[in-house]
Formats: structure tokens, C-alpha cells, sequence
């Protein structure tokens, strides 16, 4: 095979060892910085995971895992809804078991919803709280009988009955069936929905 004019192999050579061992010099110097982008790497990855969404034992909005109604604030919303109730200017969430937020006292006095979760939330549109208890099984039709003349307007659902009632800034919702109670209180921050997303947690 006839060599190409203007090439030296000895020079080849030398250029190919050069290059070769300034690879070998960067790859040592690389060694130490591997662990520290391993680490950064896995970082990075679970930062994409909220870790607020997924505390506790069932992630918000995983609806095929929730077994039973929801037994903390994160499962009582949809994934739409609790990202819009997070991001919502200066939100903060205030689990607790405190009685429901309403107007309607004589009502909570006659049922004694036992609570097992009360969600408040204070943003800078206004405060929302919402009540998730338990109730005697005939509580719906109680609220239906009573809340009209409180003000209250009251249809009937699927599995329960629902009351709300409107004052200016502030929407009141009453819901009860199949033993369950889940109560609202919107002062000024009414997110789309809100209502009819935690029921079908709830109920649905």
C-alpha cells in the first residue's frame, strides 16, 4: 500500500500518545468530582417530587390508593386543586381537628360531628376551611330539614345531601351522607370548583 506523501509516523505517533495521555490526566482528575455529581443528580431528580404532595401515606390525588374517605388534607384534594391551593399567593395550610367553620351552630351542636380533619387555609384572596367528620347516618336529612331556615339552600346528590348558603364574600357548604360529614367555609377565596373536587374525594 503506498503511503500518503507529507505524513510522518513518528510524529503521528507522538501526537497520538500526547492526546491520549492528556485524556488519561483529565479522566484522574475527573474521578474525585463523581460522587458529588451523582449526589447532584439525584438531587435534582427528587426536587421534581413535592415532597409536601406525597407526605403521608397516600399522595394527593393518587385516587386508586385511597381506601376510605381521607384521613389527612393532602387526600382530601385532586392534584389540580391542591397545586391551585399551594401556589395561591401566600397560602399556608393549618391541619388541626377543630369544629367546623359555620354559621350553622345550632346544627353542629344537634349532630356532634366527631372531626377527624379540619383544613385551613390563609392566603392573600381570602381564608378557606374545610371539615371532614363523622356524623350520625341520618345527618343528611337533618340538615335538610333544618338549614333552610337558616338560610341555607339544600339539594340532594348522589350518596348525600348538600346545603350552601351565600352572605356577601362569604360561601357556606353543609354536606352530609352515608355517616360522613364534610363542611366549608370560603371568606373571599372561592377556587373553582372547590366544593363538587372535595366531595368526589369524599364521596366519590
Amino acid at each position: 500500500m503506498a503511503r500518503v506523501g507529507g505524513r510522518n509516523a513518528f510524529f503521528a505517533w507522538v501526537v497520538g500518545l500526547g492526546c491520549a495521555g492528556v485524556v488519561g490526566v483529565l479522566a484522574f482528575l475527573a474521578i474525585p468530582m463523581i460522587p458529588a455529581s451523582v449526589s447532584w443528580v439525584g438531587g435534582a431528580v427528587g426536587g421534581a417530587i413535592d415532597p409536601a404532595a406525597t407526605s403521608g401515606p397516600v399522595a394527593a390525588g393518587d385516587e386508586d390508593a385511597v381506601a376510605g374517605p381521607p384521613t389527612e388534607c393532602a387526600q382530601l384534594y385532586d392534584q389540580a386543586l391542591w397545586a391551585t391551593m399551594r401556589f395561591t399567593k401566600g397560602a399556608v395550610l393549618t391541619p388541626s381537628t377543630d369544629a367546623p367553620t359555620t354559621t350553622a351552630e345550632a346544627l353542629v351542636t344537634a349532630l356532634q360531628p366527631q372531626v377527624t380533619l379540619t383544613c385551613s387555609w390563609h392566603s392573600e384572596k381570602g381564608d378557606v376551611t374545610s371539615t371532614l367528620a363523622t356524623v350520625p347516618v341520618d345527618a343528611g336529612a337533618i340538615a335538610a330539614a333544618a338549614l333552610p331556615g337558616a338560610g341555607f339552600t339544600c339539594t340532594t346528590q348522589e350518596e348525600s345531601t348538600r346545603c350552601t348558603r351565600t352572605d356577601g364574600d362569604l360561601a357556606e357548604t353543609i354536606e352530609a351522607g352515608g355517616g360522613l360529614w364534610l363542611s366549608t367555609s370560603e371568606n373571599a377565596w372561592h377556587p373553582t370548583e372547590y366544593v363538587t373536587r372535595t366531595s368526589a374525594r369524599v364521596w366519590g
